[in-house]
């Protein structure tokens, strides 16, 4: 494959990218400027070299089309978002990259139809509400009813997707995921779980600012879930739900002071849940792409805190985002 990624620099992006290169495919990434930190943590120099960089405005649809073609790219991946928090405090902005940036990928597929055989974008479990306490896990064809912009721009995405493939014929698949943990998150709503065992590598305590049920996934299969998505047979336009371990804050606590003794009592939470629906059903999309990895959380907690400790230990351990 050769796959052009808008957002490929982010930490989900950062980690496809790395999976992508060690699957021999071609890499271009689109951005406005090159920012390699995060693939600095996966990658040696040699591998990240191989990775081309397209300077470009995921806005700006010519120059989408433009890195497309440059890059020869037989799939796009379309990851680039503006998180929950600018979303709020700019919606226009939010809605420029996380919209009109999405319908800039699908003109670019639909003008490179014979070229182009897919978008895969990233949607978010908060196109959900937050659904009933203690209720059912939700399908991923349920009624859709987002609570932030983020989610409502989300909602959009998938919803134009369907019409690609309804007047144009460009396939598509969109996933969602929930909390996504391990090196590299070092923004987001949902990215304190990750800075949480970031602060005990380095020495700290940290307090989780929410509480209740959350579905937590690990980096690395997420990554995996893009990567099948773009790589598996499929034709249509969908959009999947993706599932992790889904336990209270409190249970993440425990496992993370199991896996590491030294995180006994460093790490505290509060008490609100998260207004987007904690348990998400992913049948559907272990049916048409699976079966998908499944690392456990303690699997997950005890390999992103030794690559944090291995950081420390090199002195490249970046604390600005604590």
């Amino acid at each position: 494959m050769r796959v052009l990624m808008t957002g490929g620099y982010g930490c989900i992006g950062s980690w496809v990218a790395t999976q992508l290169i060690e699957g021999e495919h071609e890499v271009s990434i689109l951005d406005l400027k090159r920012d390699t930190h995060r693939l600095e943590l996966l990658l040696g120099p040699d591998q990240i070299d191989r990775v081309r960089f397209i300077p470009g405005d995921v806005t700006d649809p010519g120059a989408v089309l433009r890195a497309a073609e440059e890059a020869g790219a037989t799939h796009l991946l379309h990851l680039a978002a503006l998180q929950v928090p600018l979303c709020r405090a700019d919606p226009i902005k939010g809605a420029m990259v996380n919209v009109v940036g999405t319908l800039a990928a699908f003109e670019a597929a639909r003008a490179l139809k014979g070229q182009v055989d897919r978008v895969v974008l990233a949607s978010s479990a908060a196109v959900h509400g937050p659904g009933e306490p203690g209720g059912e896990a939700l399908g991923d064809e349920v009624r859709l009813a987002p609570m932030t912009h983020y989610g409502a721009f989300k909602v959009c995405n998938e919803l134009n997707a369907q019409v690609y493939w309804l007047d144009h014929g460009v396939s598509s698949v969109s996933l969602r995921p929930w909390t996504v943990y391990g090196v590299g998150r070092d923004f987001g709503m949902t990215s304190e779980p990750t800075k949480a065992i970031k602060a005990v590598a380095a020495g700290r305590d940290y307090a989780i600012s929410y509480g209740g049920l959350q579905d937590l996934q690990y980096v690395g299969d997420v990554a995996a879930a893009f990567v099948r998505a773009l790589e598996a047979p499929f034709e249509g336009a969908d959009a999947f739900n993706v599932r992790g371990d889904v336990v209270p804050i409190e249970a993440f606590v425990s496992a993370f002071e199991a896996v590491v003794p030294d995180a006994k009592g460093r790490v505290s939470h509060g008490s609100n849940q998260l207004p987007i629906a904690p348990s998400l059903d992913d049948s559907r999309l272990q049916a048409r792409l699976g079966p998908l990895p499944r690392t456990t959380l303690e699997q997950g907690i005890g390999e992103t805190y030794r690559r944090f400790a291995s950081l420390r230990e090199q002195g490249r351990l970046d604390l600005s985002d604590l």
